[in-house]
């Protein structure tokens, strides 16, 4: 039995077919409003990056005889600021646009077999120019969303988020709002953005080269500019998972194995900095060793007992993750501690002998 009447007004979205495959110094603009002269006021308009970064020639090219694989983990390399996660060949990295994400966002899919698509320097940008475009070519006021493919943590499959966006808000903060039973709403914040990719990618695919798409009916809350997908990135002093995986820590060495160099003292306090945001109620003081020996002294600064020794081994685990993650190899040394001593061990730094 099929229902009678039309449906509810909602959101609906369109994709956006007839465009080209784009080059270098191609027109975005007039190529979305030449294939959709339909737009109009309101619409979102989500473009795949790949697009993007295409015709911003954010393009690596390998070289004749070059092999692909080495010129992508060069380029992962170079978009690469923190490695958070290694294993085999797959990295999960954060990218210096603050996004963390497999291989830095270096794909090799839907270019040609001698060039490889980085991410877009800046998609904010990208979206704000693109979407100045439209309002000129077609007189329309538009949002533009800048999506690409991530994984998401402890989930299989992948989706489209957003990395850029011009003429609407990132996120929706309902923060301090009552639901219908009464309850306030303390942490809900809608990455509505996200959303909005998620949904285009439904009509653009991964293999149907359709890359652009049109979500109409969605109230948007702004009109500006606004600013952009940074609202996403989280602060790191929220971060639950700061410290990178197991994977990243090597086999530690045995200290004769370490060649010391310089600038111990400044890396491990770095490290514990870091790592003291999941226990700042719990300090510590490192004092340079003795002279020549390569070593760091971590001293507590309260009596050793159960609770504090649990929480110093949290913490040095912390911080030797982040050392790994730094480029440095440890050998920590626990020291007995005599009546009336705050000294609870030796963190030593070096890096593999050649």
């Amino acid at each position: 039995m099929t229902g009678t009447g039309a449906p509810p007004a909602g959101v609906s979205v369109h994709p956006v077919p007839g465009l080209p495959e784009f080059g270098p110094g191609d027109d975005l603009a007039a190529a979305i409003a030449g294939a959709a002269p339909w737009l109009a006021d309101g619409d979102v308009v989500v473009v795949t990056s790949k697009v993007v970064s295409k015709v911003e020639g954010r393009l690596v090219r390998v070289g004749p005889g070059e092999d692909r694989e080495a010129a992508r983990a060069r380029a992962i390399a170079e978009e690469t600021d923190r490695v958070v996660a290694r294993r085999g060949p797959l990295q999960i990295v954060r990218t210096r646009h603050g996004w963390v994400v497999a291989a830095a966002g270096v794909d090799a899919s839907n270019v040609a077999s001698d060039a490889l698509a980085l991410l877009p320097v800046d998609a904010d940008a990208s979206a704000r120019e693109l979407r100045a475009g439209l309002c000129r070519l077609l007189g329309v006021d538009v949002a533009v969303v800048v999506s690409d493919t991530f994984g998401r943590a402890w989930r299989e499959g992948l989706t489209d988020v957003a990395v850029g966006c011009a003429g609407i808000a990132a996120l929706v903060d309902h923060r301090g709002a009552v639901d219908a039973h009464g309850n306030r709403l303390e942490t809900t914040q809608t990455a509505v953005v996200d959303e909005l990719a998620g949904a285009a990618d439904l009509v653009k695919g991964k293999l149907a080269g359709v890359p652009v798409a049109v979500v109409r009916g969605f109230a948007r809350s702004r009109r500006d500019d606004g600013a952009g997908t940074r609202p996403l990135v989280r602060d790191p002093a929220g971060d639950l998972f700061p410290y990178g995986a197991r994977d990243l820590v090597g086999a530690r060495r045995a200290t004769a194995d370490l060649v010391p160099r310089p600038g111990e003292l400044e890396a491990v306090a770095a490290a514990f900095r870091v790592a003291s945001a999941a226990l700042p109620e719990f300090p510590v003081v490192l004092r340079y060793g003795g002279e020549g020996d390569g070593a760091v002294d971590v001293h507590l600064t309260d009596a050793v007992t159960t609770t504090t020794a649990l929480n110093l081994g949290a913490l040095l685990g912390a911080a030797i993750v982040q050392l790994h993650a730094d480029g440095w190899s440890t050998c920590w040394e626990p020291v007995a501690t005599p009546g009336g001593s705050s000294l609870v061990g030796r963190l030593r730094l070096g890096t593999a002998a050649d």
